[in-house]
């Protein structure tokens, strides 16, 4: 259990969230629970307002149990969310929509083909 040491800061996936707490899995071995006084400085009314289920976040480890591979987790004053601060730019083509208008009526009348297709049937 080495890479997971006190203090240390790793990436898991939320698996489920109580209204005392939240479950994250970080590996096939290894889980743990952020209890909802790690959460936030700040009085936490709804944990769904912090995470989703199926989130990849970081969580700061504050202790573990080796026999038990269960960790005590927090994200209070750390940046949890991974992809907060990226943001994927969208790059126009040179066609930009051109193309969508030129196959929409094709798409449209395909869809319908096979919707009266699966009618018939």
């Amino acid at each position: 259990m080495s890479k997971y040491e006190k203090g240390k800061v790793v990436i898991g996936c939320v698996t489920g969230i109580e209204n005392y707490g939240i479950f994250v899995n970080l590996d096939e071995y290894y889980s743990g629970l952020i209890h909802i006084s790690e959460i936030s400085s700040k009085y936490v009314k709804n944990i769904n307002d912090y995470v989703n289920i199926g989130e990849t976040i970081r969580v700061k480890i504050v202790d573990k149990d080796e026999e038990t591979c269960h960790l005590k987790l927090s994200i209070k004053d750390i940046d949890y969310r991974v992809n907060s601060k990226r943001r994927n730019k969208i790059i126009e083509t040179e066609k930009g929509f051109e193309t969508l208008s030129i196959k929409l009526e094709d798409w449209i009348e395909d869809k319908y083909s096979e919707i009266e297709q699966n009618e018939n049937v």
